[in-house]
């Protein structure tokens, strides 16, 4: 747990540490584990989308300037419906979305990439 807390503190680090640009939308994958339904979400910054009982709003998209296709980081907050506190508030990485996962019972949601165009 431990090593995770210091990862997770230099994320921005790394996010900051290449050249990144801002893409306007984002293309998420979520998962019902109940039932085995997977769907993906296309989602424009700033934008809240509902899922089964999850809201998961999108706040920014950002991908390498020299490779787009490369990876994403997603910036998100997730909320379970009718509630205030958000059950997942950060950053998610494409490339390793258990780095900083939503710890939810019954859903899963992660980044699949940026939208450049």
């Amino acid at each position: 747990m431990k090593r995770l807390a210091i990862l997770l503190a230099f994320l921005p680090a790394v996010l900051w540490a290449q050249d990144t640009t801002n893409a306007s939308s984002a293309m998420l994958r979520a998962l019902d584990k109940v039932n085995g339904t997977v769907i993906d979400i296309e989602m424009s910054q700033g934008q809240t989308r509902r899922y089964g009982l999850l809201e998961i709003t999108m706040q920014e998209c950002r991908f390498p300037t020299d490779d787009p296709s490369g990876n994403a980081y997603v910036l998100m907050t997730i909320r379970e419906v009718n509630a205030e506190a958000p059950v997942f508030q950060g950053w998610m990485v494409a490339s390793s979305p258990a780095l900083n996962a939503l710890d939810h019972a019954r859903y899963d949601v992660w980044p699949l990439r940026c939208i450049t165009s």
